[in-house]
């Protein structure tokens, strides 16, 4: 199924001239540098076909010849077409780490390189004797004489790059020799003769064609370049067959599903994100918007821009209430792959989720209603984008990379899945934070709204005549003892904090746990503490004040619980962020009155 849509994606993308997707046989490389010849085989120039990007220079990709998969001793003998690192092309060994003479075996290994390429360009020309930019290439390549490209100026900057990618074109021509009409169709009618003994159905297209044996290389998960489908032990081997022929893919639809994948996971892809150690591609059978607002929507990239997430929320639920999603373009079918690396040399699915782009519109605006919580803090976003929640789980103090390291390894697709098929989310993501929240004595905007999320969702899910349980902001009306004592341990802190200006720790530094945990040990104790911190109050009107606020709470408990089950102890913590919230917004509110009486 995974690569049945892979293939109708490159199908459909095939015909979009904008979509950049490889010709068959095709693949999109950095090339560094091009060598510029005329049609006689000269040396013209060396063009420097580099980009800046951020403060460095980068290769720019262009459409080459399918790189060939080499290794082992002999990896020397499958020099790329048309292209390679300058050892192929130009026989020049690598420089050791310290960028001094090359050992003998490198250059050794350089000059075997260099034979392969010229021998597997002239035979190339032999057959293409009617195209002008290979029988320059081999003309060139023929002369050994290359001493006017390593005088060339920019040599040297080539020389110091690692595995340096070089091609080439005519100089009156715009395109790679590689690229030219007649290299395609070269490469397109040889595409997978070294299979065509072995033949076989299909499983993708249907068709009897020759099936590959080891299927291409996908770039842009783990550290290194990996197969997504392969087998490489007997053990997983069935009748007597080995390596792709126990799942027959044929070399066509190795090369289309492969290009769709690695065209989804290209740097810069807005189709692309990354959450933990997951790596999530998003696609519909159809062009659809969706393919690039879900991805923006989870993505937290956009430090430049705070207020992008609501924009496309908002737009998004705009486009829901105008009836949009409910139309043709809500039957389109929609495709999420989550991947991630097991090991340098292995690809591995963590997530596979099919389903309409109707259902998943409303399912990602209810995660986003589901989250939402009132803050006063300048600069927080209204909608959070995932990675922002599960860093809520993280140890605090770390830097985004630091932090995304210590996020649960399954819980960032577990929590994606909950959100894209409209489940509860994971009962460890509840754990993880409400656990996290104890440790370090804080409830801040993401975990509250995480909190909010999970007991809400849980809640509608067993109840689905309850569509919220948890209010965006302070709820008086909410008679749960967890939300009660979260709002009552707020208004003890306040009170403590008016009566002491400029005290650096509170009751919640050294009594949250466990009187989020266990209140019964903790609250008679706060109580009695309060009534002296209430008597140091200057303001009498604020002590009648927090009286009646402390008597509205206490007067929907029945006791204080002996402990409190981690449902509740989100329930507290909820109780205790909307009250603290609720403070905010009071103060802010004074100090505007104050502000504009002393204006008039």
């Amino acid at each position: 199924m995974i690569l049945q849509a892979l293939y109708d994606y490159y199908q459909r993308k095939a015909t979009d001239s904008e979509a950049s997707l490889p010709h068959t046989g095709f693949e999109r490389k950095e090339i560094s540098f091009v060598v510029v010849l005329d049609k006689e085989g000269r040396f013209v120039t060396l063009e420097d076909r580099r980009e800046i990007s951020g403060k460095r220079k980068r290769a720019k990709t262009l459409d080459v010849p399918k790189a060939e998969n080499r290794q082992g001793s002999k990896a020397y003998e499958k020099p790329n077409f048309l292209w390679d690192h300058y050892g192929f092309v130009l026989g020049v060994p690598k420089l050791d780490i310290a960028g001094e003479r090359p050992s003998d075996k490198a250059i050794e290994d350089a000059n075997k390189q260099h034979r392969c390429f010229v021998a597997k360009v002239n035979d190339i020309e032999k057959e293409l004797t009617y195209d002008e930019g290979v029988q320059a290439l081999a003309k060139f390549l023929n002369s050994g004489n290359f001493e006017s490209v390593f005088t060339h100026p920019l040599w040297n900057e080539c020389r110091k790059i690692k595995s340096c990618n070089l091609s080439f074109r005519l100089d009156d021509r715009s395109e790679l020799v590689c690229q030219s009409p007649a290299v395609i169709d070269y490469i397109q009618r040889h595409s997978g003769t070294d299979n065509l003994e072995e033949k076989g159905q299909c499983l993708v297209t249907g068709h009897i064609q020759a099936i590959k044996r080891k299927h291409s290389q996908i770039k842009g998960v783990g550290k290194k370049p990996a197969p997504l489908a392969s087998i490489n032990r007997d053990a997983f081997s069935s009748y007597g067959k080995s390596q792709g022929f126990n799942f027959p893919v044929s070399d066509e639809a190795d090369f289309k599903y492969t290009s769709a994948l690695n065209h989804l996971l290209r740097e810069g892809s807005p189709q692309r994100i990354r959450v933990g150690d997951s790596t999530i591609v998003f696609w519909s059978e159809k062009e659809s918007d969706l393919e690039t607002i879900v991805p923006s929507l989870f993505d937290d990239t956009h430090v430049d821009d705070p207020d992008n997430n609501t924009e496309k929320v908002a737009a998004l639920l705009n486009s829901i209430r105008s009836g949009r999603w409910v139309k043709d373009e809500a039957r389109i079918r929609f495709f999420v792959l989550s991947l991630f690396a097991p090991n340098p040399g292995r690809l591995a699915v963590r997530n596979w989720h099919v389903t309409t782009v109707g259902e998943l519109a409303k399912h990602i605006v209810q995660h986003f209603e589901d989250i939402r919580i009132v803050t006063n803090t300048p600069g927080d976003s209204n909608f959070l984008p995932l990675p922002d929640l599960l860093r809520a789980t993280a140890r605090r103090g770390k830097t985004k990379s630091d932090t995304d390291s210590n996020i649960q390894t399954r819980l960032a697709g577990e929590t994606l899945r909950a959100i894209l098929e409209g489940l509860p989310y994971p009962h460890t993501l509840l754990a993880a934070v409400v656990q996290r929240s104890r440790a370090e004595r804080e409830i801040t905007y993401p975990r509250a709204a995480l909190i909010k999320g999970c007991i809400n969702r849980s809640t509608r899910y067993s109840n689905p005549d309850l569509m919220e349980e948890l209010k965006v902001s302070l709820d008086p009306d909410n008679l749960n003892p967890g939300y009660r004592l979260g709002r009552l341990f707020a208004v003890l802190e306040k009170i403590q904090e008016e009566a002491n200006p400029g005290i650096n720790a509170t009751i919640r530094d050294r009594y949250y746990g466990s009187a989020s945990s266990t209140p019964v040990a903790v609250f008679p104790t706060l109580i009695k503490l309060s009534k002296h911190h209430l008597s140091k109050l200057e303001n009498r009107g604020r002590e009648v004040n927090f009286e009646r606020l402390l008597g509205e709470i206490v007067a929907g408990l029945d006791d204080f619980p002996p402990h409190l089950s981690l449902e509740d102890q989100g329930r507290f913590a909820i109780g205790y962020y909307h009250q603290r919230q609720d403070f905010f917004r009071k103060r802010e509110t004074e100090s505007e009155t104050a502000t504009q009486g002393a204006e008039q």
